[in-house]
């Protein structure tokens, strides 16, 4: 890589998971193929097991571009369909990309030249979550603020430096098929325990304001649940497999649901006095809505305690009750997926 003007940026691999995404996927790849970047570009798109017209609006796609190609991902997981489009690709740099995420005109352009100024084997930036709806904006503006996610970066922002990770990610191809790819056990949280197992490796891992990608927030109070859920889970389980990767904000969810849950118990059987719990937390988050909804319509705005709410106890009871026997699974089946072939440099 060069940030020399005369020299041709190196060329991109664009890579995107898909499952039931007809309602973003064309905007998503447009928004690929529309980058200010000189180098060359691919992008190929693994395709879950869709219920809706996402197959459709992909061939769609690969017909009117010639840089787009698809792959089959017949689990419908995420980090085996990543897998499978890191193996079709070619290029030295590899950028994630979901099927419901909006790259920002010169996110391609920063991210590569950010590689070469960090010497980093991963950057990215702010997940920049964005609503089309009343609900929709009241789990972004929960998502952007630090009472929703703490102080993690890139829900929130900050200073450009190292990071433990960043959303999605640009990679340099090396450093992934070093790794062996994303491990495949990992239905959620993959991205974490890739990044860990880079750092772990000697290598950076580099967040930077400068790189924002629109995020589609999920659509009901059940699919948010369901999200928040799922990474409560998966992050125990990182927290089993890599000891040492736990830090006191990823206790702070399910802390708060064991006090609540006290708190209401006790409140119930003994003394009303164990309701200060459970309604401090209520007043805590209402309290902390206000700001997150400066400028939202009044219907979104009073839908952020909910959606704060949702995330916290999902996320928290996900953790709590992820069971051990993922974590044994996990490590019974730690072997790459992705290796360098001999003849890498020119696939």
């Amino acid at each position: 890589m060069n940030a020399n003007s005369d020299v041709q940026p190196p060329a991109v691999s664009v890579i995107m998971p898909v499952l039931n995404e007809e309602r973003h996927l064309r905007g998503a790849v447009q928004a690929i193929l529309a980058q200010e970047y000189a180098g060359e570009m691919e992008v190929v798109i693994a395709l879950g097991p869709s219920t809706d017209r996402t197959d459709e609006i992909a061939a769609q796609l690969v017909r009117e571009d010639p840089r787009v190609h698809t792959v089959p991902n017949p689990s419908g997981r995420t980090p085996a369909a990543l897998n499978a489009a890191i193996k079709a690709s070619n290029h030295p740099v590899v950028v994630r990309v979901d099927g419901h995420g909006m790259l920002s005109p010169n996110y391609i352009a920063t991210a590569v030249r950010l590689l070469e100024e960090t010497g980093a084997q991963n950057v990215g930036g702010i997940m920049h979550a964005e609503g089309e709806n009343a609900w929709e904006h009241a789990v972004a503006a929960a998502m952007t603020s630090r009472i929703g996610v703490g102080n993690a970066a890139f829900h929130t922002g900050g200073q450009a430096g190292p990071a433990e990770t960043v959303y999605l990610g640009v990679f340099r191809r090396e450093a992934l098929e070093q790794q062996g790819g994303y491990n495949e056990e990992f239905i959620r949280a993959q991205d974490w325990e890739l990044n860990f197992r880079i750092r772990e490796a000697g290598g950076l891992i580099w967040f930077s304001p400068e790189l924002k990608v629109s995020y589609r927030p999920r659509p009901s109070v059940r699919a948010l649940a369901k999200q928040y859920k799922d990474y409560g889970r998966w992050r125990h389980v990182v927290a089993r497999y890599h000891a040492g990767s736990i830090n006191l904000r990823y206790l702070a969810p399910p802390t708060a649901v064991c006090a609540i849950a006290a708190g209401i118990v006790v409140g119930a059987a003994l003394t009303p006095w164990g309701f200060v719990i459970p309604g401090g937390y209520l007043a805590a988050i209402v309290a902390g809505s206000v700001p997150a909804g400066k400028g939202l319509p009044l219907k979104a705005r009073a839908q952020i305690p909910l959606a704060l709410a949702t995330m916290h106890m999902s996320w928290g009871w996900g953790f709590l009750t992820s069971p051990r026997s993922l974590a044994r699974k996990v490590i019974a089946s730690r072997r790459p997926a992705v290796r360098a072939d001999a003849d890498a440099g020119s696939r």
